[in-house]
């Protein structure tokens, strides 16, 4: 086996997981789910069948990643924070077909107990704060907070915050990595 999988942990069979990924314990993959290399699924971690999770992510303890969401490379879910796939649900109504897509593009951080609305784009390297509930599209770089939540500044790639106006024209070097980031027309972007 290219993975490893805790004995209490029930992968159904057609899940595609990749090398060297661990599923930990009380763990359930759906046989349609499609997991990359090196991913964590932290204890008590469920996963649908209409779910795409790339590389080395890691998703803690508590979350249950619903159909119609796709994690890209390297995004980390926090510890009991909360995906949604129905805009408007009731219990004596059938909304499977009314589906919403989320998309959490690559390295981007949702902390613990936050909520992700279904339909929503989360942007690359974005950080969303513990506690925050999205309920709209947020940008690349951007540090998300409150409920609903609110962008309060920006982050680098390596997960620390930006000395960067919320915008007009500015740049910036990240303290620890040394890279230089640029804010240009309320968008942030990495300098080569």
């Amino acid at each position: 086996m290219e993975y490893t999988v805790h004995p209490s942990a029930i992968v159904d069979e057609g899940a595609q997981i990749g090398e060297g990924s661990r599923i930990w314990h009380f763990v359930h993959v759906c046989g349609g789910a499609r997991i990359g290399k090196g991913v964590s699924l932290g204890q008590n971690v469920f996963v649908g069948n209409k779910v795409q999770i790339g590389n080395h992510c890691k998703v803690q303890n508590n979350v249950s990643v619903y159909d119609n969401v796709t994690l890209e490379d390297g995004v980390f879910c926090g510890p009991s924070m909360v995906f949604t796939n129905v805009y408007n649900p009731r219990s004596l109504i059938e909304r499977k077909s009314e589906y919403r897509n989320t998309l959490v593009k690559k390295g981007a951080t949702l902390g613990a107990n936050c909520t992700i609305v279904c339909g929503t784009t989360i942007g690359e390297y974005a950080f969303i704060g513990a506690g925050a509930v999205v309920n709209k599209d947020v940008p690349a770089y951007a540090l998300m907070v409150g409920v609903p939540a609110r962008q309060i500044g920006w982050m680098s790639e390596y997960g620390e915050q930006l000395d960067l106006p919320q915008e007009g024209r500015a740049e910036t070097t990240c303290m620890h990595s040394g890279r230089r980031y640029v804010l240009h027309d309320k968008t942030v972007t990495q300098l080569p």
